[in-house]
């Protein structure tokens, strides 16, 4: 048995298997065609699933439906120690299921294992999160009452995933939505269908374990799911990872039947190098960030920003990285660089780079399609652009990093702006003024903006999220919880009298 095969064995992968799970014991064989998930290093398949129906999607939110209303009743505390041991279970796979993302997705080991520990860091902290749901309680204008407000668990939340992070998104949305007293119906992206199926195979472990079915639910499956589950009335909100377009188009559906959405869409993520920076430092946060999971990250740098006096010291030492970097098997201990995930991916690369040639850009490093190593390999590419052209507005999901010039920091400003998405951003110096500017209101019009760190690999801990055209939409860490749940204000009168607010007398 190759290493390939001991791993899919290892998570419960058989060469076809079931997609549709609504509880320990509740795989559905919805009868479709399988679904072949491939191997983006090799292009070779690697074992099929077997999507949902129209069927088998309502069959799963109905499921999650009926088990929310005995979910919700549990107290928060207890729903914090199943979160526990989901994350504690993963931990015990931690190796194997980080491979498998490796071998699915294509971003190398070190990544995979790297996205493996944030669904366990995200549990823990979910656990905590479980104690401290808190409300408010606000003074009344009225003699002998009190003022609070307090959280309910929302319903069964349908969460859409992307392939690039087939673990840690999902995890950000389930467990803290299921210490919050929701129910998850999840279709992930059907490019890493494996993965979400050895990790419902964990959660279905855990939730026998409890006594409980029905709090994790899986639906595998192409667009046609999504939609299924953006158009479900039984699902109060929608959390979709993906394109800019998708979610515009989920958003509006969503809208359209009163329900709420968290949108984590585009990233055109750029980092402002000042002439004080360390460039030391910048150029290992620029390359982590501008060629780490191929390019494919939300979080992804594609802009630089340099002042004009460090231009040529800066481009010198990128240069002279990304000669370095090789493509290669993602597995493989010392590969940097693995493979994009689909062949159309490799093709809207290549457009990307014609077209900044013909903006005027200047390839400084790669950009070429790597055939020779695999049918999606692609070399790790530089461009030096004389503006921000209507390719470097665009996002193209793919390590291509582009290079413009500034002299002063409004005009850097400026510029990190002036594109449609709102992600992550970054500036580096050592000018506490020039930082203190990036982080004000008139600075970075990002969700994320650091401070001589780069702009991919955000922490649990903080509130994720991104605004235009990234959606808005906040997960993770800080107060994300409430976005899972419903808001209620109470007024309790212990007095023997009826005041009305606002002084209203109202008297027969």
């Amino acid at each position: 048995m190759n290493h390939q095969q001991s791993l899919l064995k290892r998570l419960n992968i058989q060469p076809v298997n079931p997609g549709v799970c609504t509880g320990p014991d509740g795989w559905l064989d919805s009868g479709a065609p399988p679904l072949v998930s491939f191997n983006p290093t090799t292009g070779e398949p690697l074992a099929s699933v077997i999507p949902a129906t129209p069927q088998t999607v309502d069959q799963a939110v109905a499921a999650a439906r009926a088990n929310f209303e005995t979910w919700r009743q549990l107290p928060a505390p207890r729903r914090g120690l199943v979160v526990r041991d989901l994350g504690l279970a993963v931990r015990e796979s931690l190796e194997p299921l980080g491979e498998l993302i490796t071998l699915e997705m294509g971003k190398i080991r070190a990544e995979g294992i790297g996205e493996v520990q944030e669904m366990i860091d995200i549990c823990d902290f979910a656990v905590g999160l479980s104690r401290q749901l808190y409300g408010l309680t606000m003074p009344s204008e009225r003699p002998g009452h009190r003022m609070a407000e307090q959280w309910h668990p929302l319903g069964p939340i349908g969460v859409i995933t992307a392939f690039n992070f087939p673990v840690a998104v999902w995890s950000w949305n389930a467990a803290i939505a299921a210490v919050c007293g929701d129910t998850i119906v999840w279709k992930p992206s059907e490019l890493t269908p494996l993965t979400a199926v050895a990790l419902q195979h964990i959660a279905n472990r855990v939730m026998a374990d409890h006594g409980l079915s029905g709090v994790f639910t899986l639906t595998v499956g192409g667009p046609e799911v999504g939609r299924q589950l953006v158009a479900d009335e039984r699902l109060p909100l929608i959390s979709f990872t993906g394109s800019t377009a998708t979610g515009r188009a989920v958003a509006q559906a969503v809208a359209a039947r009163l329900g709420r959405t968290i949108l984590e869409l585009g990233g055109n993520n750029a980092i402002v190098v000042a002439a004080d920076a360390d460039l030391d430092l910048a150029t290992r946060a620029i390359v982590f960030g501008a060629v780490g999971t191929a390019g494919q990250r939300c979080t992804s740098t594609r802009r630089i920003i340099v002042q004009r006096p460090v231009a040529e010291e800066l481009v010198a030492r990128l240069s002279r990285a990304y000669g370095q970097i090789r493509p290669g098997d993602p597995l493989v201990a010392g590969t940097l660089l693995g493979p994009l995930v689909t062949g159309a991916a490799v093709t809207q690369m290549e457009a990307a780079v014609a077209q900044a040639v013909a903006e005027g850009g200047e390839v400084l490093a790669g950009g070429r399609a790597r055939p020779d190593l695999g049918p999606q390999f692609v070399e790790p590419t530089l461009i030096r652009m004389p503006a921000q052209t209507p390719i470097v507005r665009r996002e193209t999901f793919a390590p291509i990093l582009y290079l413009l010039e500034y002299d002063t920091l409004d005009e850097a400003i400026r510029l990190h702006n002036d594109v449609p998405q709102g992600l992550s951003s970054a500036i580096f110096t050592d000018s506490v003024r020039a930082a203190e500017a990036f982080l004000a209101a008139a600075g970075s019009d990002c969700g994320i903006a650091n401070v001589n760190i780069g702009t991919s690999g955000a922490e649990i801990g903080g509130a994720f999220g991104g605004e235009k055209e990234t959606g808005g939409g906040r997960e993770s860490g800080s107060d994300a919880w409430k976005a899972y749940m419903r808001r209620q204000t109470n007024t309790i009168n212990w007095s023997k009298e009826l005041p009305l607010a606002q002084g209203i007398v109202f008297e027969s």
